[in-house]
């Protein structure tokens, strides 16, 4: 006879997965990765790696998945994320930018809920489930009437997640040891709306400039051949690219690919446990956004300005996730306490080396002399690996109630010279604290908040940047 609670347990599981299928970009503070996985964690700073997390433990160390004493356990989750980042204009003008000195602007994209779930259940030795978990990304919204839309009313705008589908199996080989690893199915995806003004432009196709990146492509030699023509004094305003849905859910561009986790849990006595893990560098596709637009405008004189906008498809090239190697303790120094330190080091050097992209007109007699025609742009990154630091504390107040705090601390991956004011990424104190419900013997909820001390820096086109950030997390948990 079937369990009753199946069909709810299925529908709820199910419920939970199309959510996250659609979960918005994400605006993370570790770099692109968020501070924390899971309210538990995140409230420890993000210490994850030695001790039982819940399912958070299939993207942050499988291993410790083997912990869970129940046959089986359910977390469904919702994270509220909140940027508040703010660029202003380089303090001299006229600028790289063309526009006034010391104008600030605010990004509008302040708010963005986060869906996760995640599923395990215990057979013998083995524990095996499902997850569906947002990584990370980055992104800001600048109103078209701001600095960044340099006097012609274009709205700036980013928006980068990426999101795993997560197939764990963990083994407890004895009573000291547990080893795991994952299979994740990802995908990622990609708006952008970006503003560059005709100096920024120039930057990039002028072989004896190309400071901050470098175009090339037949659209770029045809740019160049038409401006030779055009009476001396033309220049050009700026040149748009644009591919964008507006979608809180998907991104225009999209690819996907796979990655994988391993790890290792040792617990040698009732206080005491190790934990380490390795993440896999991502294998995504290119992201293809098809039928969009690149926009330029040139001012010739007598003629004044003169629009041009191009239809057609853009690529992203190896926009990859980086590996990770991270290793932690939990501690129960006392009666009712437990604390725990990870250190995480992320590869973010190998796949943050420059951000690619390409674009092809279409045949459309609109393109004009352009159709069919190619331009591909790079912009430097240069981010270093990065170093972080997650330090927590739990501390069982009664039977019902858990409170948590820590602290992560990490460097900023990313170079001032690069930071581009639609890619701030650039957090790096966090501090944390949240606590845990039990409901009865069967469910309980726990909930997390951390604050992104501002972060600020000026990038290397003289903008100043500064970035700070609050999120919250709440998780309903069934053991079953």
């Amino acid at each position: 006879m079937s369990n009753p609670a199946t069909p709810r347990l299925v529908s709820s599981i199910i419920a939970a997965a199309l959510l996250c299928v659609v979960a918005p970009s994400l605006h993370a503070t570790n770099g692109m990765n968020m501070e924390g996985y899971g309210p538990i964690a995140t409230a420890m700073g993000g210490a994850s790696f030695a001790y039982d997390n819940g399912t958070a433990g299939l993207i942050n160390n499988p291993a410790t998945l083997g912990l869970m004493e129940d046959n089986a356990r359910l977390d469904l989750a919702l994270g509220i994320l909140g940027s508040h980042i703010e660029v202003t204009s380089p303090a001299t003008t006229p600028n790289i930018f063309g526009v006034p000195a010391n104008q600030t602007a605010k990004s509008s994209a302040t708010a963005f809920f986060m869906p996760a779930m995640g599923y395990t259940r215990r057979s013998g030795n083995l524990v095996y489930g499902l997850g569906m978990f947002g990584q990370g990304g980055m992104g800001c919204e600048y109103d078209a009437n701001s600095w960044r839309g340099l006097g012609f009313g274009l709205k700036n705008r980013t928006e980068v997640s990426v999101g795993r589908v997560i197939v764990p199996l963990v083994y407890k080989v004895n009573d000291t040891l547990q080893i795991g690893a994952t299979a994740d199915f990802m995908w990622a995806g990609m708006d952008l709306k970006m503003a560059m003004s005709g100096n920024q432009f120039f930057d990039l196709v002028m072989p004896t400039s190309q400071r901050f990146g470098r175009a090339s492509g037949s659209i770029v030699n045809s740019f160049g051949q038409i401006l030779s023509t055009l009476p001396a004094g033309t220049s050009v305003d700026y040149a748009y690219f644009d591919f964008s849905n507006g979608s809180q859910f998907t991104g225009e561009a999209r690819g996907y690919g796979y990655g994988g986790k391993v790890g290792l849990l040792y617990t040698p006595s009732k206080e005491l446990s190790f934990g380490l893990t390795y993440h896999t560098q991502s294998k995504l596709s290119d992201m293809t956004a098809k039928g969009n637009t690149l926009s330029f405008q040139l001012n010739i004189p007598g003629m004044g300005q003169m629009p041009q906008t191009l239809t057609g498809d853009f690529r992203v090239h190896n926009f990859q996730w980086p590996a990770m190697l991270g290793g932690g303790l939990a501690w129960h120094p006392a009666p009712h306490w437990m604390i725990a330190a990870d250190i995480r080091e992320v590869f973010w050097k190998n796949v943050m080396k420059e951000f690619s992209m390409s674009f092809v007109a279409s045949g459309a007699a609109a393109n004009g002399p352009f159709a069919g025609q190619n331009l591909d742009a790079v912009l430097f990154q240069s981010w270093k690996d990065q170093t972080i630091v997650q330090l927590g504390a739990a501390y069982e107040a009664s039977d019902k109630l858990t409170v948590r705090f820590g602290g992560n601390f990490g460097n900023n991956p990313v170079p001032d010279t690069y930071l581009n004011c639609l890619f701030p990424a650039i957090v790096k104190t966090h501090l944390t604290a949240g606590l845990g419900w039990k409901i009865d013997a069967r469910a309980s909820v726990d909930a997390s908040f951390t604050y992104g001390f501002k972060a600020t820096t000026v990038n290397g086109s003289g903008a100043g940047v500064s970035h700070s950030q609050t999120n919250a997390q709440v998780m309903y948990s069934y053991r079953f």
